[in-house]
Parts: C-alpha cells; sequence; structure tokens
C-alpha cells in the first residue's frame, strides 16, 4: 500500500520529512515534489529501487538518471569539477538546472552515461525536496514523473497516488506542482554547452 503524504508546499511538516526519508532508507520509491515538477526517487546506491523506477517510466539501460544533491559539497561525491565548472554550478544553484560532469572514480556505472562516463546532477529549489535531502544527509537518484504513453508529466500528487498506487511506496502531495523542464548544461568538456532550455537562464553559458 502506497503512503500519501499530504506535504505544505511552503512549510514542509518536519514529521512528515523524517517520514517520508524513512520510506526511502527502507529501499523505498518515492514520488515528490521539485521546482521543475514531480519526479521519481530512491536512494543512491539502491539498484533494486532503479529499476523499479525503470518499469514505471518504461525505459531502458540507455536512459541517464539524475542526482539530487543538497549542495556543491555533496555534489563532490559524485563528480569533478574544474575551477570554472564549480563557480557554475555554485552561481546557478539551487534552481532549475542539471548538469552534466565528468563522474567520480567511484559512482556506480549504472548512474553513468555508458559512453562519455559523466553523471547529471541536480541541486534543486523548493522547501520540501530540500528539507528532505536535509533530513537524510544523502543525494537521491532521480527521474522526472513521466509514464509511458503520456504526452506530458503529472502535475498534482493525488494524480499520482490514484495512478501509481502499490507501484511506489510514497507520494508527497505538496499541491499543484509545474512540469518545466530543467535547463541542461554540459560542463563535462572544456567550454560549457547548453543541450536543453528550460527554467533557467541559459544566457551565462552562451
Amino acid at each position: 500500500m502506497t503512503r500519501y503524504f499530504d506535504v505544505h508546499p511552503d512549510n514542509p511538516q518536519p514529521r512528515a520529512i523524517t517520514q517520508i526519508a524513512d520510506v526511502l532508507r527502507a529501499d523505498g520509491v518515492i514520488a515528490y515534489p521539485t521546482d521543475s515538477g514531480y519526479a521519481l526517487g530512491c536512494l543512491a546506491g539502491r539498484a533494486t529501487e532503479l529499476e523499479r523506477i525503470r518499469d514505471i517510466r518504461g525505459l531502458d539501460e540507455r536512459h541517464h538518471f539524475t542526482l539530487v544533491c543538497l549542495d556543491v559539497s555533496q555534489v563532490s561525491q559524485f563528480a569533478t569539477m574544474d575551477n570554472a565548472a564549480f563557480r557554475a554550478v555554485k552561481a546557478c544553484t539551487p534552481g532549475p538546472y542539471t548538469f552534466i560532469l565528468r563522474a567520480a572514480k567511484d559512482v556506480p556505472r549504472r548512474l553513468l552515461h555508458p559512453k562519455k562516463l559523466t553523471v547529471g546532477i541536480r541541486i534543486p529549489g523548493g522547501p520540501v525536496v530540500r528539507d528532505l535531502l536535509t533530513e537524510l544527509g544523502e543525494a537521491l537518484v532521480s527521474s522526472t514523473l513521466l509514464l509511458p504513453g503520456d504526452e506530458e508529466p503529472m502535475t498534482q500528487g493525488w494524480e499520482i497516488k490514484d495512478r501509481l498506487d502499490d507501484m511506489v511506496d510514497g507520494v508527497v502531495d505538496a499541491g499543484a506542482c509545474g512540469n518545466e523542464p530543467t535547463t541542461v548544461v554540459d560542463l563535462s568538456g572544456p567550454e560549457p554547452v547548453v543541450l536543453r532550455v528550460g527554467g533557467g537562464d541559459p544566457a551565462r553559458f552562451r
């Protein structure tokens, strides 16, 4: 049975955040809100739960998951950055950006781009996800909640609960959540490359 958490979008209840974190620590998969829309998430390093997310979304092995981190310090556990990349990430976060970075040596290959050996990193805004990351003290592996056959991600927690009941372990409902994608910037090479324009201003990378 999927647990349903009705959380205030601006002042998340600490007890609810702790309970959501406990679901994740117990090898759970959750649907949760970020500053760019609802996503599916599990703790980094949980291979079985990662496969569950692939199954829910109908993804193949080529899908590039995103690591959702609290801050730049946590990013450094998964990626290597030169000074320019570090400054760029720090200046733009928290915010609606995804950065493609060179992966650190110890990152599991299932989280990497199979050929480039890069990893996608997010430091999102939004009180709910940031309070959850603070409570966990570790990163989430995340994927946009776009189900097979749908053209747009879902934006309402109650709808997610109805459609994913018994497929995920928890649904975090913080009210209506937009579905504007992040701006994706590749910082793994000598110069930044904007791969997708979304919610974050791409001007600083051009």
